[in-house]
């Protein structure tokens, strides 16, 4: 047997030492001495936002899963174009569409406050979606933090990966099954579609072609989003109670009230029926159901320890 000499077992706990730096697991308790005020400054900060704007609740929520769905919760999303870097903001499904950048800006600066170069930007916005649900009297659920940020983001996946309103029921189902979720949490996640608002340029085809909706719904949406032009009039995803979180979503689809056409794939007589029947007769089985596939996607690829860093500036890299 070998025998390691001082210098040999001094390299060895360094090189251990540095495998599990990189490695490093997200904790709860990651920032109680280095920033202990981080979670108070972020719920302050997002119930003064939603407070302002009910709709800010779901844009957050919206911010979080576009970042996690594209290389993981890594701030990927809140990067800007530069003259030498393309981010992920005039992607698709974000361009025009995403919003909330300023709320996090605004943590941001506060947060760089209270504990300069610690806290980072995927943190909070992995924080400030889950509060932005709670402030719309939504569940809650348990986030481990220690995440850093990227340096790079990608257009051509933020283009790919993230499902779009059009998509069928497999074609929904495959999506997030590449991130590793089932389609049951895929309808408890689509349930995020019981706040916030959408597009009139995402829906339009559905309310004037398709068969499968509520004819006095069709028409009533159609005031607000004409065949032509008005692409950016705003129709809330859930027409009954569209600033509260609830199970009002499923009971809608059931009604085939669903605003985007994937939104009424997930009940169109098709595998996830029964379970769109089951969360709108039991709101409780979906918010526990919602919260657990959060914390699932919370912690999809995250950076940690020696990877990625800790940007002053959530809009650009250090």
């Amino acid at each position: 047997m070998a025998i390691l000499v001082p210098q040999c077992l001094a390299r060895l706990m360094l090189l251990l030492l540095l495998i599990g730096v990189s490695n490093a697991q997200l904790s709860s308790n990651f920032y109680s001495s280095s920033c202990p005020n981080l979670l108070s400054i972020i719920r302050t900060a997002v119930n003064s936002a939603v407070s302002s704007d009910s709709r800010m609740g779901a844009s957050l929520l919206r911010l979080h899963f576009h970042d996690c769905f594209v290389a993981g919760c890594d701030a990927s999303v809140l990067l800007d174009d530069t003259a030498n870097f393309t981010g992920e903001k005039t992607a698709g499904p974000n361009n025009n569409s995403l919003r909330g950048f300023e709320v996090i800006d605004n943590i941001k600066t506060q947060v760089e406050t209270a504990c300069p170069g610690v806290v980072s930007c995927a943190d909070i916005l992995t924080v400030a979606a889950r509060d932005g649900v709670v402030a719309l009297n939504g569940p809650s659920w348990a986030i481990a933090l220690g995440r850093r940020d990227s340096t790079t983001a990608s257009l051509s996946n933020a283009n790919s990966q993230i499902p779009g309103p059009g998509l069928n029921l497999n074609a929904l189902i495959t999506a997030f099954s590449n991130k590793g979720f089932n389609a049951r949490e895929m309808v408890a996640l689509s349930g995020s579609h019981t706040i916030g608002q959408a597009r009139c340029t995402t829906f339009r085809n559905r309310i004037y072609n398709e068969a499968n909706i509520n004819a006095t719904f069709a028409t009533t949406t159609r005031a607000n989003c004409p065949r032509s032009g008005g692409d950016n009039t705003l129709s809330p995803l859930d027409v009954v109670t569209p600033a509260a979180f609830n199970n009002d979503y499923y009971k809608n689809l059931i009604s085939l009230k669903g605003l985007l056409h994937s939104d009424q794939q997930l009940f169109n007589n098709g595998s996830t029926d029964a379970q769109v029947r089951a969360y709108s007769t039991n709101s409780a089985s979906f918010s526990n159901d919602f919260a657990a596939a959060m914390v699932k996607m919370t912690n999809l690829s995250p950076l940690t320890g020696t990877n990625g860093q800790i940007r002053r500036n959530c809009r650009r890299t250090n």
